[in-house]
């Protein structure tokens, strides 16, 4: 041991964790990534592994190397998946009699030069631009947070300061 250093043990406490919203089918696809990782693309791996380690030398052995590092990747994202799942909290979108901009919320708005965006409030794990998909803690989705249609909000980017205009909300399966 060296001179003037103590070993602390690890603190056993659990870390605060941050709710993870999700709508139902992004639950769906976080699970059936998982099981697919679990079932087929693990086991698959772990056997050309075995076949590459029984080839003989390891060190210059490129299917054994390669398939090291991926199961690596595969047990990286399983655990992502898993500690993602667990902490998931499902939020069905498709409700009715709410006029407020919440998580689940498709939201028309147009900004100041009359340009119309339809975004969908989502959780971190189904954010997809292309289908106008945006995390509830984007700045847009914090922008449009409690607004109503016919409100105007205060939208804050690196660009400078945008006005918004919210024109439609509605809540529908995703």
């Amino acid at each position: 041991m060296r001179k003037g250093f103590t070993r602390h043990p690890k603190d056993d406490t659990p870390k605060v964790r941050l709710k993870n919203y999700i709508t139902p089918a992004g639950l769906q696809r976080l699970k059936d990534e998982h099981r697919f990782l679990m079932m087929r693309e693990r086991p698959a791996v772990t056997l050309v592994v075995q076949w590459a380690a029984s080839n003989g030398d390891r060190s210059e052995n490129a299917d054994y190397q390669y398939g090291k590092r991926r199961l690596r990747q595969i047990d990286s994202r399983i655990r992502f998946l898993t500690n993602r799942l667990d902490i998931a909290e499902v939020v069905d979108p498709a409700r009715s009699g709410v006029d407020q901009v919440f998580f689940g919320a498709t939201v028309t708005y147009a900004d100041s030069k009359g340009v119309e965006r339809t975004v969908s409030i989502v959780g971190q794990d189904e954010v997809d631009p292309a289908r106008g998909h945006i995390s509830w803690i984007s700045p847009v989705a914090r922008a449009l947070n409690k607004s109503r249609e016919g409100d105007v909000v205060t939208l804050r980017t690196p660009g400078g300061v945008e006005e918004l205009e919210i024109l439609e909300v509605r809540y529908v399966a995703l």
